[in-house]
């Protein structure tokens, strides 16, 4: 969701920094290079958007957003189905447009396939991002990373490359501070520029795949955002999402925690709302969730005008089977015929409640000067509805390919 004008906001779902599909959003103000990625006045009511000279006729500054997406290599769509910008395009691009800052926020970091002992050329993106940021601390670009402590990329050095050309990384211990990660994925570009998504700093995001007690002032919790969309949806509710489980998933014995899934059968009973979800499945999928699963789509009768459908999203491993925890969709989005919501959160409990994740909502408008221009949960209406129409979509009822899924 994401020039020097005003704030520009990027914008995207971002795939999981592994071989996955994946959505993300820019923010901010938009220099002449970034010409795809420039936003045009009181399109976005964004509050960073800011008028420039006061009172004395100063330009106002331009705001848009924008939807990227990671799409795994050899995963072809239906011609004429919509698409997303290229997420590594858009990286290296708001790399170009940095002057002055860069602050990065990732659960970790694997651009390189040395990380993870892989030679492939599907890494070459990643690659690039890690060597631009190299060449922009040798211009005296500040480059500021908070990651999560500890980290699963036990084998990375990408942050002790970068730290010892000047990066300051400071690993946040989460576990310790609320027995959480720190997950959320956003980057910060010459505070004009802002990438929010569920891409970690991973070349398989590109080309494979907040906790109350940190809440500041000001800022909407999580949770209390997701339900508010949920809540103010008339029509439908899309929502995609990794894992699904009205419980908690890593705390034993498990609790269970129906917010979210309560929340999606009132909207179909009580308001005749249309509810779809996509949820992913792949190797490393725990099998626990598919009896949640089933439990919602039974909660479907159709003669009784109560919409809820349930499919899983599989992507296929094909010749990729070399690269580790990849060909997965990451997306963590919902979107309904009022509101669209961005975030790094997949749906249990602990997510919402113990680990810094970060989301965005947004009600756009289209421009009256530009009425073919969609507004951004158009945009995503239409990407949500090429996955579940497409092959890669398997109903609950359905036969799944066992070795890309485990079901």
């Amino acid at each position: 969701m994401d020039g020097k004008a005003g704030l520009q906001v990027l914008g995207m779902l971002a795939a999981l920094g592994l071989g996955s599909l994946s959505l993300t959003l820019l923010l901010g103000p938009v220099p002449p290079l970034l010409t795809w990625l420039q936003m045009r006045p009181k399109e976005v009511a964004c509050r960073s958007c800011k008028a420039q000279g006061g009172e004395a006729g100063g330009q106002m500054d331009s705001c848009r957003l924008v939807l990227v997406e990671s799409i795994p290599q050899d995963l072809p769509f239906a011609a004429g189905s919509p698409s997303g910008r290229p997420l590594a395009q858009a990286w290296l691009q708001l790399l170009d447009a940095a002057q002055e800052s860069i602050r990065v926020a990732s659960y970790y970091w694997s651009l390189t396939g040395q990380d993870i002992g892989v030679n492939d050329t599907s890494s070459q993106q990643g690659e690039a991002v890690l060597q631009k940021l190299q060449l922009l601390l040798a211009k005296n670009v500040s480059l500021a990373v908070a990651t999560s402590s500890p980290t699963p990329a036990t084998e990375s050095t990408d942050l002790q490359v970068l730290a010892a050309q000047g990066a300051q990384v400071r690993q946040v211990p989460m576990k310790k501070l609320i027995g959480g990660v720190l997950h959320s994925k956003f980057w910060i570009v010459d505070r004009r520029h802002v990438y929010l998504g569920s891409a970690n700093m991973d070349w398989r995001s590109l080309t494979q795949a907040s906790p109350p007690p940190l809440c500041p002032h000001g800022r909407t919790r999580d949770l209390d955002a997701v339900l508010a969309v949920i809540r103010g949806a008339r029509e439908f509710i899309y929502t995609a999402v990794m894992e699904y489980f009205p419980s908690t998933h890593f705390h034993h014995p498990a609790r269970y925690w129906p917010v979210l899934d309560n929340a999606l059968r009132a909207a179909a009973l009580n308001r005749g709302v249309c509810v779809r979800l996509l949820v992913s499945c792949w190797l490393n999928t725990d099998p626990a969730m598919f009896p949640f699963l089933r439990s919602l789509q039974a909660f479907g009768n159709a003669s009784a005008g109560i919409s809820v459908d349930v499919k899983v999203f599989i992507l296929p491993v094909g010749n990729h089977s070399n690269i580790p925890f990849s060909r997965v969709s990451h997306s963590k989005f919902t979107v309904t015929d009022k509101t669209a919501y961005i975030g790094t959160s997949n749906w249990s409990e602990e997510y919402f409640s113990s680990t810094a994740g970060v989301g965005l909502v947004v009600s756009q408008r289209a421009p009256s000067s530009r009425p073919s221009e969609p507004p951004v949960q158009e945009e995503l209406r239409r990407l949500f509805e090429r996955d579940w129409s497409s092959a890669y979509a398997v109903p609950l009822d359905g036969q799944a390919p066992g070795q890309d899924c485990v079901w």
